[in-house]
């Protein structure tokens, strides 16, 4: 009997979204909304990348445009530690049973920018990129649930650690906090599938284009400039609506934060004064690349060899 990608129980991708990409803060700084340091050393987008590798995501997927994701790529790097295997002192060999998560940097395609590249597509489309990616690879490697990690929520995501294997299940969870949750227009998390993808996106396709909805476009009726592409102002709570919370796991968290402006970050700062917020840089953020291989290799061959001169006979 042929076994099934879904009836595999022994291998579970759980593949972490890390939406940057979309409607900006109110900060107005000429770095990125998501470098905004909440520690010394410690951004936004650190600290969502983190909260993946305390859920137990296998890949982690930063969708982030190519003009800022040199910086983010710069702060992160290509692998991130997973922190329930960083420390086991007792294996005969500790540094090799330590385990690495991959990120991996997704642009938003050019024909959606300034068109519905809200925050919540950058969602949608990052599962869409890490589905066709490993699908392309093998059908046993596509994911089976996404995890969304929003920068511009934060919570001390080691309380994630007991929920590990009811995240990586086939039943969809969300984070709430104080009975509220993404469907609250917070920037909380939530795992979702395939069958939620294609609920989600069709609430993006609910925007407005460049023309009148139902009029024939030879009419050329084109809608005022302020009312057009509006799928790019959606909130979360809009496009993540049909997500059923009746039907998924409530995980209640402490101590979360919603930094959605600058009066939230200001109140973010002033509530954790006497909180001790440190970079995770031995267990997760550990900042590792990948080893160019063969690097030399063109220089080597194109630099000219002196002509080997024979004596004559």
């Amino acid at each position: 009997m042929e076994v099934t990608r879904e009836d595999n129980t022994e291998y579970f991708h759980l593949a972490g979204i890390v939406p940057v990409a979309g409607q900006k803060l109110d900060f107005n700084q000429v770095w990125p909304d998501c470098l905004t340091p909440i520690a010394p050393d410690f951004s936004l987008i650190e600290a969502a990348v983190a909260e993946c590798a305390w859920a137990g995501c296998d890949t982690i997927w930063v969708i982030c445009n190519d003009d800022i994701s040199p910086l983010v790529r710069r702060k992160i790097g290509d692998f991130v530690g997973d922190p329930v295997w960083a420390y086991r002192k007792f294996d005969r060999f500790p540094d090799e049973s330590k385990r690495q998560i991959p990120v991996y940097y997704v642009p938003i395609h050019p024909k959606d920018r300034d068109k519905r590249d809200c925050l919540s597509w950058s969602v949608i489309h990052g599962s869409l990129s890490a589905f066709r990616v490993s699908d392309e690879l093998s059908r046993w490697l596509i994911p089976n649930k996404y995890y969304v990690s929003f920068p511009y929520g934060y919570f001390p995501a080691w309380q994630l650690r007991e929920h590990r294997k009811t995240i990586s299940s086939s039943k969809n969870i969300y984070i709430t906090s104080n009975g509220k949750s993404m469907k609250d227009n917070l920037y909380s998390s939530f795992t979702f599938g395939k069958d939620e993808f294609i609920e989600f996106r069709r609430v993006i396709r609910t925007g407005t284009g460049r023309y009148t909805p139902g009029v024939d476009y030879k009419e050329y009726d084109a809608l005022p400039i302020e009312e057009r592409w509006s799928a790019r102002f959606f909130e979360v709570e809009k496009v993540f609506a049909p997500f059923d919370t009746e039907a998924a796991t409530e995980i209640k968290v402490d101590n979360y934060w919603n930094i959605a402006s600058w009066q939230e970050y200001k109140l973010f700062m002033a509530g954790n004064i006497d909180n001790d917020i440190k970079r995770p840089t031995k267990t997760i953020l550990i900042n590792q690349s990948y080893k160019p291989i063969a690097e030399a290799y063109l220089e080597d061959d194109e630099q000219e060899k002196p002509e080997i001169q024979k004596t004559p006979k």
